[in-house]
């Protein structure tokens, strides 16, 4: 006596569902590929450091003119500084990788774990190397750099072209 397994119920749009899936994936030749890639560029990491940099160091220069003192302005930096380092270690490394995806993807994990523990050894020497460190101050200016990304993202440049130019 044999026991079969009763057959699951499928979905009566189970079979368009798929098709649909099928009909929007479209494989490119190399040249789509290539203008794929000239309307959609990347956004380089460095880019990002740039931009970490310069908002730390506008977070802390407009710290010291409202508080107008060094302390809370070096603090602000420093914090900045324990994004922007870290970040500009891991952007370097990944610019020289090359290869498989595989080992890429791996390396990109080492550098991330590299990445994290850099920021986290600066945060715990912070109070050595900061004079008058103020904790809210440099978490201020930490969080400034990281939250970064998000406006980099926002002003990459092929964000903001017109949708029509990508209709092609």
């Amino acid at each position: 006596m044999t026991h079969e397994m009763p057959s699951r119920p499928q979905s009566a749009f189970a079979d368009d569902e798929d098709e649909a899936a099928q009909a929007e994936f479209k494989l490119l030749s190399a040249e789509e590929a290539r203008q794929w890639r000239e309307q959609h560029p990347a956004l380089s990491p460095w880019r990002i450091v740039a931009w970490q940099a310069v908002a730390g160091s506008l977070a802390a220069g407009l710290t010291w003119l409202v508080s107008g003192r060094d302390a809370l302005a070096g603090s602000v930096l420093y914090g900045a500084l324990a994004v922007v380092l870290p970040a500009s270690v891991l952007a370097r490394a990944m610019s020289r990788r090359s290869g498989a995806a595989g080992a890429a993807l791996a390396g990109f994990f080492v550098w991330e774990l590299v990445k994290i523990v850099l920021t986290v050894a600066m945060l715990v020497a912070a109070p050595k190397v900061v004079p008058g460190l103020s904790w809210p101050a440099m978490l201020a200016g930490f969080v400034v750099a990281m939250k970064v990304y998000w406006v980099a993202m926002w002003l990459h440049p092929a964000r903001r072209r017109s949708p029509a130019k990508n209709l092609n």
